[in-house]
């Protein structure tokens, strides 16, 4: 009879949760992974007076030691006095020497940011005129090189090993107990365990160098070590390690006293205590991740991080319980095999589990987005499509998987069915010997295991038998002859031979099993390389922040036909030092151009400064500054005629603004002309 499979409600469901899983637009707080937002100087610009200080404002509060902001002069020689400190709020500045010459100079950064992750940079500016410099423009490798690579090696175990620990332990008490006696799945849970203890330790030993220095050769420095123990991700990994001792304890007696107890009410007893002490070790690894991660800073962290350890438990009890079912329909012991009740519970747990995966998903997409372009102008948002795509191919696959659990649970109700109908007959049929001297029984079993055996498998069988027949049928040794017992030995090793190809005969003979089988393990496929995303983004500047940058130093693209308008925020640190400036370049195209510049308060209101400068600069064809003196025109307006931009190209265009005698700042934004 033919089954009509037709897809369930809620499959469906999922599948468009998991492809929708996006996030509701509007701006809010920068969410995590700091980013350079402004600087003063600003990068590219040409200052006539050598600045008393450098100072860098970032989207959120970042970590600093002395040698975190460094001056170079042209020549590679520092120039800043003194450590960075902290101006205000998010701004870090750092003191110049005086009596500094003409020429570029860069300045470097590395910081750690809230969330954990290092963020390094460079720029230059220049005093006087632009010059030839000695150091390298690529900035500090701090995060990167091969102790990053090493470091996200890290990261990936850890995460591997926190799954594979978790979901193992919880589809052996939710969906199989008897698994707790499967060496296989022993086998898994400790090696997720010792797997997660090893990345933890490699992790701490990498940290110091990983956001500082990237040598190889700072990993065993003492010093480092003690420094990093003394910070937030310091910490979590501690605490990591020292949960991990009482995950130990859990897995001696879930595999030791647990699984040696009959069913009864004290076994009842003990599984609930488990489960309980399992779901408390396992949150507080989860939390490990997020106090020290995304979660711990930004926009909602009291919600935020709940959110997280719901949804590092439920990839946990998904990816990981599917990694346990995989090892358990391949490597359980033949006379044990997984029953369909265990796939069913576990087709449950992986149900719930999805659907907590998704609703603390697009809570996370939306806080670490922002917006629906965020999606696809951003790593991190390109990163989230991919990761949702993958998901929604796991469901796709879980549902296939369902449906061969359907059919098992049906095929073992028709062979209940057959056996108590086969104990019927038997009843009714005399205990009589046949023929050949056997009980009716034996010889009804062995007919069946015959016409099951498929051909390969039963040549082979049937070859061990026969030997094992000719053994048993030889003349009897002396008493006390040794080759006896050897003999026997190599009997009962024959017997034990046909007996284990019978079973996996009727094991890899069963269509819903092979079926199971298969898309499972086309599951966990898929479930390594959604781990490897899901590794890369926390790795990676969230949308949001991202954006954010983008909007306050980053390049602003000309439109085909007409003017380039750009919008430069200002603030000297004077009296009414705060402000806009709106350029405005008409056509915005190679040659002569109008320039008309507005200067306005915060409330819109134009208002005049006693001077305003315009520098242009194509660094990659190093053109430039081209200086613009624009015409006062009337309050708050000024503009230049026949201003000559020589070729297209992406132009730096610095705008300094001076709102008295000695207070002045220079902002500038990126732009496509031409």
């Amino acid at each position: 009879m033919t089954r009509t499979i037709t897809p369930r409600p809620r499959t469906l469901v999922l599948l468009l949760l998991a492809a929708l899983g996006a996030l509701l637009a509007g701006a809010a707080p920068a969410s995590a992974h700091a980013a350079l937002t402004g600087s003063d100087p600003a990068q590219g610009v040409v200052v006539q007076q050598p600045p008393a200080r450098v100072s860098l404002t970032f989207s959120e509060k970042v970590a600093m030691n002395g040698d975190s902001l460094r001056v170079l002069d042209p020549e590679g020689r520092p120039v800043q006095t003194g450590a960075p400190g902290n101006v205000r709020g998010t701004t870090y500045a750092v003191r110049l020497k005086g009596g500094l010459g003409k020429g570029t100079y860069t300045v470097t950064y590395e910081v750690v940011s809230a969330d954990s992750h290092p963020v390094a940079g460079a720029y230059t500016f220049s005093i006087g005129a632009p010059s030839r410099t000695v150091v390298s423009g690529s900035g500090p490798t701090v995060g990167g090189g091969v102790v990053g690579g090493l470091y996200q090696v890290g990261r990936y175990v850890s995460y591997a090993g926190y799954i594979v620990l978790v979901g193992g332990a919880a589809f052996v008490l939710l969906c199989w107990r008897r698994g707790a006696g499967v060496r296989a799945l022993q086998r898994l849970v400790v090696g997720g365990w010792l797997a997660l203890t090893a990345a933890t330790l490699w992790l701490l030993l990498l940290r110091g160098s990983y956001t500082t220095t990237g040598k190889v050769a700072d990993v065993f420095d003492l010093g480092l070590l003690g420094q990093v123990l003394e910070t937030k991700p310091g910490a979590a990994l501690v605490s990591r390690l020292l949960l991990l001792a009482a995950a130990a304890l859990f897995i001696a007696v879930l595999f030791g006293t647990y699984q040696r107890r009959e069913e009864g009410a004290e076994k009842r007893d003990l599984t609930f205590g488990l489960g309980i002490g399992g779901v408390v070790v396992a949150a507080g690894l989860a939390t490990s991740w997020a106090m020290s991660e995304h979660a711990s800073v930004g926009l909602q962290p009291g919600i935020a991080m709940p959110a997280d350890v719901i949804h590092l438990l439920a990839v946990a009890a998904w990816l990981g319980g599917l990694t346990a079912l995989l090892v358990a329909l391949y490597r359980a012991p033949a006379g044990t095999p997984v029953e369909a009740a265990a796939v069913r519970r576990f087709s449950r747990l992986a149900f719930g589990s999805v659907v907590a995966l998704v609703a603390t998903g697009v809570y996370q997409s939306w806080r670490q987005l922002g917006s629906w372009s965020a999606f696809t102008d951003t790593r991190y948002g390109q990163l989230l499509l991919a990761k949702i795509a993958l998901v929604a191919v796991m469901v796709g696959l879980a549902s296939v998987s369902r449906r061969w659990t359907g059919r098992l649970a049906d095929q073992a109700t028709e062979g209940e069915r057959a056996t108590a109908g086969a104990g019927t007959e038997r009843e009714s049929v005399p205990a009589a010997k046949t023929a050949t001297g056997q009980d009716a029984s034996t010889a009804d079993t062995a007919t069946t295991d015959t016409g099951s055996a498929d051909t390969g498998t039963a040549d082979t069988a049937g070859r061990v038998s026969a030997t094992a027949a000719a053994d048993a049928s030889a003349p009897a040794r002396a008493p006390g002859n040794s080759g006896d017992s050897r003999r026997a030995a190599q009997l009962a090793r024959q017997r034990a031979a046909v007996d284990a190809a019978r079973r996996k005969r009727l094991r890899d003979g069963d269509a819903g099993r092979f079926g199971l089988r298969r898309s499972v393990l086309a599951e966990a496929a898929v479930a390594v390389v959604l781990l490897a995303v899901t590794t890369a983004l926390t790795q990676t500047e969230p949308g949001r922040t991202e954006q954010e940058a983008k909007a306050a130093t980053g390049a602003v693209t000309a439109p085909a036909n007409g003017s380039l308008s750009l919008s430069l925020p200002f603030d000297t640190g004077g009296t009414d030092g705060k402000g806009v400036v709106a350029l405005d370049i008409d056509p915005a195209h190679a040659g002569a151009n109008s320039l008309h510049l507005f200067v306005r308060k915060p409330g819109g209101q134009l208002f005049d400064v006693p001077e305003v400068q315009i520098a242009l600069t194509l660094e990659a064809k190093k053109i430039g500054p081209l200086s613009v003196t624009p015409e006062h025109i009337t309050t708050g307006h000024w503009s230049a005629d026949g201003v000559q931009i020589p070729m297209a190209g992406d132009w730096k265009v610095a705008v300094t603004v001076r709102t008295s005698d000695i207070d002045e700042v220079t902002v500038s934004k990126n732009a496509q002309i031409g």
